[in-house]
């Protein structure tokens, strides 16, 4: 009996361990300026996977939280990349950029409001 309770213990903390491993925060860097900017952003960060992503759009910080072992922190900054809005670790494609309403564009000295 003792031993099946030890190895049953043994079992749950790796288990927890694994788990906790596997749940990720990262913070890092995304260009906007905008409420509109702040929307696409964060709709582009929600990958499979990502469980929570918010924008801040005073500090332009972006903070998520992820399943490393459903998606990597690479793979979100390039979809929001996708959507025109350079991040820490990957800048949009110009075609991306593009696409941005004026309002959005940060690159061109646009406030941000």
């Amino acid at each position: 009996m003792k031993l099946y309770i030890v190895t049953l213990v043994c079992f749950m903390l790796t288990s927890f361990s694994s788990l906790a491993q596997k749940n990720i925060q990262a913070t890092f860097e995304v260009k906007g300026v905008c409420g509109m900017c702040k929307k696409r952003i964060e709709k582009a960060a929600l990958v499979p996977g990502v469980k929570m992503a918010t924008w801040d759009q005073k500090s332009g910080q972006m903070k998520v939280y992820f399943r490393s072992d459903k998606v990597t922190e690479l793979d979100i900054h390039k979809s929001i990349a996708n959507v025109g809005h350079t991040t820490s670790k990957v800048k949009a494609p110009a075609e991306a950029y593009s696409k941005l309403p004026a309002c959005c564009a940060y690159d061109s000295g646009v406030n941000k409001h």
